[in-house]
């Protein structure tokens, strides 16, 4: 039976932080995985881009089994009431899930106090303490890199779409990793360069 991975997605979210691992979750992970929205509510919700979804789920109607809850940015998150978002964060921690937040998603996990304990990454350092005060005590395991994963924790700045993609599909073990690493080199580095072997 295959695994739920759980995008949760925002109005104004950041369409491109999403796509390359949604469509690799379903193309490279297509066994194993398959990608299902979460937001605060089943309104629609439109990104950036202008792209319009409608959830699959909102908070109260998620399931209960899934692998991985994945925080996409956007432009809203610090304009929205996060309490359940907080509280939804913290149980799929307490519950062992992957979780992955990238951009301002990954400066919002600071709030919930999960990167204290964990190497992590974001936008900007000064970005998580001013946001989560007290709740966040993680400022020695900060590393200024495109995207850090740590255990089940994988967060990235919002310029890393394509490094975010690589560590959860690897924490998620969606495909043999030189297949994920085949994969990120050929979106990193374009079709000719990526397809040119080795000399």
């Amino acid at each position: 039976m295959k695994k739920v991975v759980l995008f949760f997605i925002l109005n104004q979210f950041a369409d491109w932080e999403a796509a390359y691992l949604s469509s690799a979750l379903r193309s490279l992970g297509k066994d194993r995985y398959i990608v299902k929205t979460v937001s605060l509510t089943k309104d629609k919700v439109q990104s950036i881009g202008g792209f319009q979804i409608l959830p699959d789920y909102d908070i109260s109607s998620m399931p209960e089994e899934y692998e991985a809850l994945i925080l996409i940015g956007g432009m809203t998150w610090r304009e929205t009431d996060t309490t359940q978002i907080g509280k939804m964060v913290e149980k799929a921690s307490e519950q062992g899930k992957i979780i992955g937040g990238i951009c301002d998603a990954s400066a919002f996990l600071g709030t919930t106090g999960i990167l204290n304990k964990v190497n992590h990454t974001s936008n900007e350092l000064e970005e998580i303490k001013e946001w989560a005060k007290d709740a966040y005590t993680g400022e020695s395991r900060y590393i200024r890199k495109q995207a850090v994963r740590d255990g089940r924790i994988v967060t990235a700045n919002g310029t890393a779409s394509l490094e975010f993609s690589r560590e959860v599909l690897l924490a998620l073990e969606a495909a043999p990793e030189n297949e994920i690493m085949d994969w990120y080199r050929f979106h990193k580095l374009g079709y000719y360069e990526a397809s040119v072997p080795d000399m």
